[in-house]
């Protein structure tokens, strides 16, 4: 059996299953494996690297001939970019952290769906005007970037602007009972990106996924110091929740400090990136690290997410149909 809902049919997926496109993290492997076992695979473009994203955009169409789609950050995008990531063709394009409507006809015209990932009522109501086929309700709970709304009740907030419009549900989901909680609360699929980056797939330190599957959801933290010391240009109402490590404990206090000091903290920083340095790399990871308990391959975790979303709906149906309630 399968779930079937409106999002899930026209794209036809297995599973109402997303892969959030995390930058870094969602590459085009990850991607075409989420996809070719029933989910939805989003290729996370970052900050645009056009070598990077050609690269990736090539692994995922040549590893899945199921749907699939890039992910890119509106604020930092460039009309080069999303040529770029149009000339491969993907079924959908999502758009994050920043105005979409600049952006929204150009992704139409190429006949590819456009998914608007919103932070509160005004983004989802801008999604709306922009003409977004999908809005996803993302939550504080996220690992990444996001806003301050947790996702339990921006969840049905945006639901009750978006009218037809089909909603997914992000932030703080990492199993089937979060993705079934998602479907009651109305939404169309759950998006999920900490889950996966504790997947054999992921781009990253095999060293750092496991630190991410040993860790605690009281562990992470909202920061701005992966931004400051990289020199990002975040807009302020969005921060980062990452592992609460002695990087974070460091600096997450002085990061005027950290910005001046930036020249001779980044080469250390990234060393430490490269050497899977749980104490001082950036390890994005959302409230749901509880639920990670080890690293497996991706078609591993969409069906058995899958699995138990079902398990748990089918609860939810004996519940409604017990006579003595």
């Amino acid at each position: 059996m399968t779930i079937a809902t409106t999002f899930s049919r026209r794209l036809g997926l297995d599973y109402p299953i997303v892969l959030a496109p995390m930058g870094g993290v969602s590459g085009g492997l990850l991607a075409a494996a989420v996809s070719e076992a029933g989910g939805l695979g989003l290729v996370g473009g970052g900050y645009g690297d056009p070598e990077w994203l050609r690269e990736q955009l090539a692994l995922v169409r040549a590893g899945t001939g199921r749907s699939w789609g890039v992910g890119l950050i509106s604020w930092s995008l460039v009309p080069e970019v999303l040529d770029l990531a149009l000339s491969f063709k993907p079924t959908v394009i999502m758009l994050s952290f920043g105005d979409v409507s600049k952006w929204a006809s150009a992704i139409k015209r190429h006949g590819c769906l456009l998914m608007c990932q919103v932070q509160d009522e005004a983004g989802a109501a801008a999604a709306v005007d922009a003409g977004a086929d999908f809005i996803v309700a993302q939550g504080a709970e996220a690992g990444g970037h996001a806003g301050s709304r947790a996702t339990f009740p921006l969840v049905p907030a945006v639901l009750d602007l978006a009218g037809s419009i089909p909603v997914l549900a992000a932030g703080g989901i990492a199993d089937g009972r979060g993705v079934a909680a998602a479907l009651v609360l109305g939404a169309q699929a759950a998006l999920l990106g900490t889950r996966f980056y504790a997947s054999s797939e992921a781009l990253g330190s095999d060293h750092l996924k496991e630190v991410l599957a040993s860790s605690r959801g009281s562990e992470t933290a909202k920061t701005r110091v992966f931004d400051v010391v990289r020199g990002r240009e975040w807009p302020p109402q969005f921060s980062g929740r990452a592992i609460r490590n002695v990087f974070v404990r460091t600096w997450n206090d002085r990061l005027a400090e950290l910005a001046a000091r930036a020249p001779e903290v980044l080469p250390l920083f990234l060393q430490a990136q490269r050497d899977g340095d749980p104490s001082q790399a950036m390890i994005w990871a959302g409230e749901c690290v509880d639920l990670i308990k080890s690293v497996e391959p991706a078609a591993t975790l969409v069906h058995n997410i899958g699995k138990q979303a079902e398990s748990q709906l089918r609860l939810c149906h004996a519940i409604l149909d017990d006579p003595c309630l």
